[in-house]
């Protein structure tokens, strides 16, 4: 298994939330080109290619699982989403 590296704890962590998109970018240190690595549940670890650290999570649709979660309600994906609107109007 290839080795990642976890750097110590870095100064600044910076954070970006689009909500247009409902998506959380975390960077440790200063935002940089990475590769991403989803590890499900709509978590993607960013790794810089050539140290093999991670310097970034991206958390996608936080607010609205979060949301979903709190009015105990499953959390449904946009694709589950759009084939239950479907479903609605060719029903309706």
């Amino acid at each position: 298994m290839e080795t990642l590296n976890i750097s110590e704890k870095k100064d600044k962590i910076k954070w970006d939330y689009d909500a247009e998109a409902d998506v959380l970018y975390i960077s440790l240190g200063n935002p940089k080109n990475a590769e991403g690595v989803d590890i499900g549940e709509g978590t993607i670890i960013r790794i810089q290619p050539d140290t093999k650290e991670i310097i970034g999570v991206t958390i996608l649709n936080p607010l609205h699982r979060t949301l979903s979660s709190l009015m105990g309600k499953p959390y449904l994906t946009r694709k589950q989403k759009t084939s239950s609107i479907k479903k609605q109007i060719i029903k309706g």
